[in-house]
This record gives structure tokens, sequence and C-alpha cells, in this order.
């Protein structure tokens, strides 16, 4: 992890792959990762942790299923959201879209449980940063 401030769009400018998040921080046992998104993600679940996402360009949608039913909750440009643990779900970019996550170091992007991933899909812990 670098010691000198890292600049978000200098680190998103670095990679062109969607649904492939970087980590460009840690915190104490938490990834601070960005991605670059377009199109569906994979339904899935993070069995023992919450997920927290902050639009940094562009829209992001999040399909939940929760006991009371399925919604959708929409993230413009500045808005932070947390899905939580155990709550089935899976996030969709309308168009490019960057985006942050928190979330504990070695969590999978595709979570513990979820349907089957497509290719445009990575399923990851998160890759370095490479600036």
């Amino acid at each position: 992890m670098s010691s000198e401030p890292i600049p978000l769009s200098k680190a998103l400018a670095s990679f062109d792959a969607l649904w492939s998040p970087r980590i460009v921080a840690r915190v104490n046992d938490y990834d601070v990762r960005i991605a670059k998104a377009e199109g569906e993600h994979v339904w899935h679940v993070h069995d023992d942790t919450d997920e927290f996402f902050l639009v940094l360009d562009g829209e992001l949608h999040i399909f939940l299923r929760e006991p009371d039913g399925e919604r959708t909750v929409v993230l413009p440009q500045g808005a932070v959201f947390t899905v939580p643990r155990g709550t089935e779900h899976k996030p969709y970019a309308p168009s490019g879209t960057a985006f942050l996550m928190f979330e504990p170091a070695g969590t999978p992007t595709v979570g513990d449980h979820h349907d089957e991933i497509p290719d445009h899909v990575d399923a990851t812990t998160g890759h370095a940063l490479n600036t």
C-alpha cells in the first residue's frame, strides 16, 4: 500500500476492466476498493459482512431481495449505501459507472453464495492497484 495520497481519478484511469475492483487502500482489516462497471453483476450474498458502496461517477442500481420482497436502490453520483450482511443483492450500472467499496480484506466480489458467474464479472478479492 502507498504511504502517499492516491488521487482516485488517477487510480481509476490506471485500468479499464469492468467489475474487477482495485484495492486503493487498507484501513485496519478492511479493503478500500474502486471499480468500474457497466451492465449487470451477479446475484450474490455476503454471509458475514455488510458491503458499503460510494458512487464516484455515474449511477449504480442495487437490486435487493429482502424478507418483504424485492426492491431497487438507485445511487446517483455522490450517494452511499450499505447492503446489510445476509442480503442477496445484484449491482447494475446502466452506463459507465465508477464506485468505491469498503469491506473486510479477502471478501470475494461474488459473495459467499452466488448465481453462475458470467464472463464479464471478475470473481476476485480485489487486485493490487498499479498506477
